[in-house]
């Protein structure tokens, strides 16, 4: 594509395109982007580098740009600068085909040693662990996150001095309509970490079978000095894992593993976890955040970590000063009742269960309320019942309308209003709520104690509420 000086991002917005944008200004580049006017978590991040962001999409905002990179959102590949670009010849890239070039340093200009994290949950986190670990021991690592600020981090995107590339890598379509492609098969890594084999995506990917054999094929792109480091616990990872042909470091609790967690604790800031490789201890780690499901995020980027040299004490040190991601168990606050707020991403019947099973374990005499937003109406529909038995760890479930995603039309015949009735002849507290203004409504009559936490669940803008709560319900 020759020397690039100029990008535009169309949906600049999106979790996986504005840490492009940032490493691209990083990088010298002259940078805009466009996008809707809704408020993002990622707003503040664009603000503080200075990247202008147009509202709404014109095909003016498309002038003598070296290239353009689209999100699979609004349009994809038929959105209006998409188009006024491709007419003026000027390259276009989407987010999965450009986040590959620029971890392999083309566009950048410089060479990278790419790790790549893969899996149906956790991607974000162990990413940003990975990451900490790497920048507190001076490696300057350049990382894309799919998330707003990171603490131990700063920005989601970053080009870093250093040889490491670390980034999620995604198993969706590049773009649903003109380039359905994996993501992550774009990518060439040298590392790639997976967390774990779950079913998702029923809207690109029509059976399991279809899912694994994505990730099969991505593991086959390793080079022949690359690295496999994979969650070996679980039926679905085991039964994954046995098809692998390839050597691999297998993580987890089961003691079958390479790298064992042996036990865990908690105390009010952090967790504790003990790590065994084979015959050696590996000693203790720290981490402040929760969750037996975030102690495997640790050990995964702490595998890698021991990959590329690093220390034991090295690792311990970088590790404790992770503090967590937006989005993720994120601590939002406290009301003038003393009812604590935190925020969570958790979106598949899966992430529900671990979330709360966590929750549950630090906070064993709260009484815990969830509002939880539903994504996409394939997902709802396709794990129904998963839906359904995923709430026993909390005792209340406030649950509004389902969050249509740009990719998929919605759905006039089906309504989360289900999951409420289902789970209310499970004999759980149950209610729905098709305004999530009503929600609010119904917290502010409520008069619970402050032995009370709120988690506000999903992937849409259900986070939104958290701020309205901690305002007096306002």
């Amino acid at each position: 594509m020759g020397k690039i000086n100029k990008i535009h991002f169309t949906g600049i917005k999106g979790v996986g395109m504005t840490p492009l944008a940032i490493i691209a200004k990083e990088a010298g580049m002259l940078v805009t982007g466009s996008d809707v006017s809704e408020k993002f978590i990622t707003d503040i991040e664009l603000e503080e580098s200075g990247i202008k962001v147009f509202d709404g999409f014109d095909k003016t905002h498309i002038l003598n740009q070296d290239l353009v990179i689209a999100t699979g959102a609004h349009g994809g590949s038929e959105n209006e600068e998409v188009i006024a670009a491709k007419n003026k010849k000027i390259n276009v890239l989407n987010q999965g085909r450009a986040l590959a070039e620029f971890q392999k340093g083309d566009i950048l200009g410089k060479n990278n040693f790419g790790i790549s994290v893969a899996g149906s949950h956790g991607k974000t986190t162990t990413t940003a662990i990975l990451a900490t670990i790497l920048k507190v021991n001076n490696l300057d690592p350049s990382y894309v996150i799919g998330t707003g600020k990171i603490p131990s981090l700063g920005s989601s995107g970053h080009l870093g001095k250093g040889e490491y590339f670390v980034t999620e890598a995604d198993e969706y379509f590049a773009d649903v309509v003109s380039d359905r492609y994996p993501k992550f098969m774009f990518q060439e890594p040298k590392i790639i970490i997976i967390t774990n084999i779950d079913y998702d995506h029923p809207d690109v990917f029509s059976t399991f079978t279809d899912l694994k054999k994505s990730y099969m094929d991505f593991i086959e792109k390793l080079p022949l000095n690359g690295k496999l480091i994979i969650c070996g616990d679980g039926a679905k990872n085991r039964e994954f894992i046995n098809n692998i042909k390839i050597p691999r470091l297998t993580y987890g609790f089961s003691p079958e593993n390479n790298f064992i967690i042996e036990k865990i604790s908690f105390n009010s800031e952090k967790m504790f976890f003990w790590v065994k490789s084979n015959d050696t201890i590996l000693g203790q780690f720290s981490v402040q955040v929760f969750g037996e499901h975030n102690a495997k995020n640790c050990l995964a980027a702490i595998v890698a970590s021991l990959e590329i040299g690093l220390s034991v004490e090295q690792i311990k040190r970088g590790l404790s000063g992770f503090k967590g991601t937006k989005r993720r168990a994120e601590y939002k606050g406290k009301t003038s009742e003393g009812i604590i707020l935190y925020d969570d991403y958790a979106h598949h019947p899966e992430e529900i269960k671990e979330t709360l099973s966590a929750f549950r374990k630090a906070y064993e005499k709260h009484n815990i309320i969830v509002i939880f937003q539903p994504h996409m109406y394939s997902r709802t529909k396709e794990f129904f019942n998963d839906f359904v038995e995923s709430f026993d760890k909390c005792d209340e479930v406030l649950i509004t309308e389902i969050f249509p995603s740009f990719r998929e039309p919605i759905d006039k015949n089906f309504s989360s209003a289900l999951i409420v009735n289902e789970l209310k002849k499970r004999g759980k507290k149950a209610l729905y709520f098709e305004d999530m203004k009503d929600v609010i409504k119904y917290l502010s009559s409520q008069n619970y104690s402050e032995k009370t936490i709120i988690i506000t669940m999903g992937a849409g803008n259900i986070y939104k509420i958290g701020e309205k709560i901690l305002n007096g319900y306002h």
